[in-house]
């Protein structure tokens, strides 16, 4: 693996944990919709990283895709109002890591997740000023391929890894064509990887050293 110049994160499972809040916010909108169904965090937990459609496949596969997108809506409207008040858990050393690590590299985000909940996030994390741009599926409906791809033209990037922690990661990273950093510590399990790391203090640390 060349030296990079840039690193791309995933968001869940990679960045914080923040199942409780999104099991919450669906249970709360599904409510709201007057749909007879409750999910739980070992559901959710299961589908970290799917694209949202995939996600309403499994869990409202009566529905047409019109009433699908329609709850789904509110349930993310549920969700934006739950991170910016609750939160979720910002695993241990990201935001000096984040602060150390862009002062070497371009640091950017590209996740499967709604619109506007990346910049949710880093806001609520207080660290939106040490990330480049990002990314989120919802903005576009394609998949993180594309989207990291997206980026690495945008912004010219000669030498980026993507870091996530699940076998869809994984698989993006190779359609994207670049190498793969895998987190222990998230959602997935992937056997396959460039590099992997338990915690993201160490993760910090080898990049830091790197010439």
């Amino acid at each position: 693996m060349k030296t990079p110049d840039s690193l791309i994160f995933d968001m869940d499972g990679t960045l914080w944990d923040a199942l409780n809040t999104y099991v919450n916010s669906w249970n709360s909108g599904l409510v709201e919709e007057n749909v007879n169904r409750k999910v739980s965090a070992e559901e959710i937990s299961s589908m970290m990283g799917l694209d949202s459609q995939k996600v309403l496949d499994r869990i409202l596969p009566e529905y047409s895709r019109e009433d699908q997108h329609r709850i789904y809506k509110t349930i993310n409207q549920h969700r934006a109002e739950q991170v910016e008040t609750t939160g979720g858990t910002l695993y241990d050393g990201v935001m000096e890591g984040l602060s150390q690590l862009s002062e070497k590299y371009k640091l950017f985000i590209v996740s499967n997740c709604p619109e506007g909940m990346i910049t949710l996030f880093m806001k609520w994390a207080n660290i939106t000023e040490y990330i480049t741009d990002e990314m989120a599926y919802g903005i576009n409906n394609m998949p993180k391929n594309h989207n990291i791809k997206y980026l690495i033209d945008k912004y010219q990037l000669q030498n980026p890894v993507y870091i996530g922690d699940t076998e869809g990661d994984r698989v993006e990273s190779e359609l994207a064509g670049i190498p793969f950093v895998y987190f222990s510590f998230g959602f997935g399990e992937v056997e396959s990887y460039d590099l992997k790391f338990d915690d993201f203090n160490s993760f910090t640390e080898y990049f830091l050293n790197l010439p």
